[in-house]
């Protein structure tokens, strides 16, 4: 039987942080009623990521683990974990956990009231707030450039805290080109010009650990991907409803994939 949810986290040598978002993840788990299941996707790490996770297999009993042979990015690890995935519903997370495993909980209430995607948008807060100006300046201007590029109504894309029904979205992955950091705005634009609805949930950042990069607009590559996102777009759906978007207040070795968690939906 399926599970009712897919969690992916892709992996980059988060050997440090991993347990603690598994400890979060199975307390949290445990308590619901439907099923799930956890992919880690380990993009190639350096570090002892393979390890930290194989440790853990015996006692989560519903993680997975797929493990890239090289580095292939962030997006492209995240894609080869959705589609692996089994849930009715997916939920992507970076490795830290940036919100409350209770607050997956309200991007599913989304998705339930219509939603195809759900992602949590980080409230609006001035500079003073952020972890440092630069990083602070730099989404700023991302932002921007997204909405002026793309035309994409959606205030925050690069939140790393996702979920989407998985039947009608998985066409759109598997149709996406890039494989980095512009993974997100990529499949969110896709999601748009299908006229699928989106709606965004407030919700409060959770900082676990000092972010790793704090600077989204290091190299022209951010740029440059938007474009080519706009540029490689196809056209959009005849009939498709423009007001989708709501607001609310590489080789890869697959572990033996143990039984998900005791329970239904």
């Amino acid at each position: 039987m399926n599970p009712h949810l897919s969690i992916v986290i892709p992996a980059y040598n988060e050997a440090a942080i991993l347990p603690v978002t598994f400890e979060c993840l199975r307390g949290f788990l445990s308590a619901q009623p439907f099923t799930a299941e956890v992919i880690v996707v380990d993009d190639g790490s350096t570090d002892s990521t393979s390890a930290v996770v194989g440790q853990w297999l015996s006692s989560f009993e519903c993680l997975r683990v797929l493990r890239n042979s090289v580095n292939i990015g962030k997006g492209a690890s995240i894609r080869r974990g959705i589609l692996a995935s089994r849930g009715e519903c997916v939920f992507v997370s970076d490795a830290d956990l940036p919100g409350r495993p209770e607050d997956i909980l309200r991007l599913l209430d989304a998705l339930r009231d219509g939603a195809a995607v759900a992602i949590a948008s980080r409230r609006p807060a001035p500079m003073s707030a952020a972890p440092s100006p630069s990083r602070f300046l730099a989404s700023t201007v991302y932002r921007a450039l997204v909405r002026t590029i793309l035309n994409l109504p959606v205030r925050d894309t690069q939140c790393g805290f996702k979920a989407f029904l998985r039947e009608p979205l998985v066409p759109v992955v598997q149709e996406l080109r890039l494989g980095g950091f512009s993974f997100d705005v990529e499949f969110l634009f896709a999601t748009w010009k299908r006229g699928l609805p989106i709606r965004e949930v407030d919700f409060d950042v959770i900082e676990r650990r000092a972010t790793r990069y704090a600077i989204l607009l290091q190299s022209p590559r951010m740029l440059i991907d938007l474009v080519r996102i706009r540029l490689t777009a196809g056209r959009r759906p005849r009939g498709a409803n423009k007001q989708a978007v709501e607001l609310e207040p590489a080789a890869v070795e697959v572990e033996p994939t143990p039984s998900p968690l005791d329970g239904g939906r």
